[in-house]
């Protein structure tokens, strides 16, 4: 039997009610909305970590995030993933992944690929977004003494802060700038380009092809064609340096970003369509090259947005909202016809497993998660609760922000709880929510409610810990530590390499 190849695209930041085949009211979506009337369509798929640096473990190398210690990121040196499993089965691989750092090969993802190109070689730093305009030394100087002095009160602070804010807009509002000049990230067109081009030099083997797409992240400058098809070209290159600009401060609260919030997520809806179009190109290349019969192509993302309705912002992992870990998730196999899995929770521990039996490739015995594709090709995926953990860190480059305490999730159909180990393991706090009846998370079970609920989600997460210590991959650790110590040696008062930090377990 010839082997089927794969192609999984991944979106970053893209949440799973902002797109149509899941209930989002604006068309932002029309080229995954007909593709997902003939593919398996997961209402419920649920991330095994987020943000970006704990989500892909899971993704790729079916491994929790957490599970080789909370102070390793990444893929392990010669760990076992989707792409090795591919390669070491025949398979030629490439992956073009939009300048995401945390998907370079500091980290591991390269593994298993013959072509690999991240993009970050051209990749710009994007200060508008801060509002900081360029000045010379004296006015930078003078600049910093009056912040300085600003600090002594809370509403000097304010005030200053307001004040630089809308000088800097003053001052950058007399440059000529477009949406290309502004964007942090290669636009989705630009992957696809390079895979056409990449597809078009295949033979008849078998192939896997992974994209990674940035355009729903922040900071938001899609495509102005993008956002003429849904009518938003009101909003122009200088608007949206504006909105993000604004969108982007931290000395104001959510009353005040609040006035904005339409249009923010108009840009980020916008940057969705634009990856819907290109991912239309792809499907029509496949088409094209004649494989896409005997390919199984999957999208799905690493982690959601917030837009407010916690009072937060983007996607930092201090809380795991359903904004954040509920994403996208369609399957498209030749075999299978369109169907739509009930709101059993779908883990993406489980997704590589179950691409590999979908193709016809041997699920490694290390991957964590396991296949579901004998119950996906029926109809019927069982109910099994699904578990999301995170370190409440702000720099995950720096090793010392990584031991923060943990942060997980167990959710199942009707029901979450969110257990967060307090700093210094003095104590730990949970909040449960009945999902059934308060979707948005806005009022959490009063204690003393549901115990037995609550306790059986308890000792799934109990089982949990005590499974990711018991089974906790010691080799893969260690590889992990002399590769980061090889990239950035750290080095003690004596010149000596500092010992290695604790593994924790929590």
């Amino acid at each position: 039997m010839k082997k089927r190849s794969l192609v999984l695209v991944t979106v970053d930041c893209l949440r799973a009610d902002h797109v149509g085949f899941l209930g989002y009211s604006r068309a932002v979506t029309p080229a995954l909305d007909a593709l997902a009337q003939n593919s398996v369509v997961f209402s419920a798929a649920i991330v095994a970590g987020a943000p970006t640096y704990f989500s892909f473990p899971a993704i790729m190398a079916s491994r929790y995030p957490l599970a080789l210690g909370r102070d390793i990121l990444g893929i392990a040196p010669h760990e076992v993933t989707l792409a090795t499993s591919l390669r070491d089965a025949g398979y030629t691989t490439a992956a073009f992944l939009a300048g995401n750092p945390y998907l370079s090969p500091h980290f591991g993802y390269e593994q298993g690929f013959a072509t690999f190109r991240d993009f970050l070689e051209s990749g710009s730093a994007d200060t508008s977004v801060s509002g900081a305009v360029p000045s010379t030394n004296f006015l930078s100087d003078f600049n910093r003494r009056i912040q300085a002095d600003s600090r002594r009160t809370g509403l000097t602070g304010a005030a200053y802060d307001a004040l630089y804010f809308w000088y800097c807009q003053w001052r950058l509002r007399r440059e000529n700038v477009s949406m290309d000049s502004l964007r942090r990230y290669p636009p989705a067109d630009v992957l696809v380009d390079e895979a056409c081009s990449w597809l078009s030099g295949l033979r008849e083997q078998p192939f896997f092809l992974w994209l990674h797409l940035m355009d729903p992240h922040h900071p938001y400058y899609p495509p102005a064609e993008a956002l003429s098809s849904l009518d938003k070209s009101d909003i122009t290159p200088r608007r949206a340096r504006f909105l993000n600009s604004f969108w982007n401060r931290g000395d104001i609260g959510a009353r005040r970003l609040e006035r904005h919030r339409d249009e923010i997520i108009a840009l980020y809806d916008a940057g969705i369509f634009w990856v819907d179009k290109q991912i239309s190109r792809l499907v029509q290349a496949l088409q094209k090259f004649q494989r896409w019969d005997g390919t199984v192509f999957a999208v799905t993302a690493d982690h959601g947005e917030e837009f407010l309705e916690h009072g937060r912002r983007y996607h930092s992992p201090t809380s795991l909202p359903e904004q954040l870990i509920h994403v996208p998730l369609l399957l498209r196999s030749p075999e299978v016809s369109g169907m739509r899995l009930s709101q059993e929770p779908f883990s993406l521990i489980h997704l590589a497993p179950t691409l590999l039996d979908a193709v016809g490739v041997a699920v490694p015995d290390n991957f964590q998660g396991r296949s579901h594709w004998k119950e996906i090709s029926a109809g019927n995926l069982l109910s099994e609760p699904a578990i999301v953990e995170c370190v409440a860190s702000n720099n995950p480059f720096q090793p010392s922000d990584r031991m923060r305490p943990r942060l997980m999730a167990v959710r199942d159909a009707m029901y979450k709880l969110v257990i967060d180990f307090n700093q210094n393991f003095n104590g730990i706090t949970d909040s449960f929510y009945d999902l059934k009846n308060d979707p948005g998370e806005h009022s959490p079970v009063p204690d003393g409610a549901l115990p037995e609920v609550r306790a059986r989600l308890f000792k799934i997460a109990r089982a949990h810990l005590q499974q990711t210590q018991r089974n906790r991959n010691v080799e893969l650790r260690l590889l992990a530590h002399l590769r980061a110590i090889q990239q950035s040696p750290a080095k003690n008062q004596s010149g000596a390499i500092s010992a290695l930090p604790p593994t924790g377990s929590c």
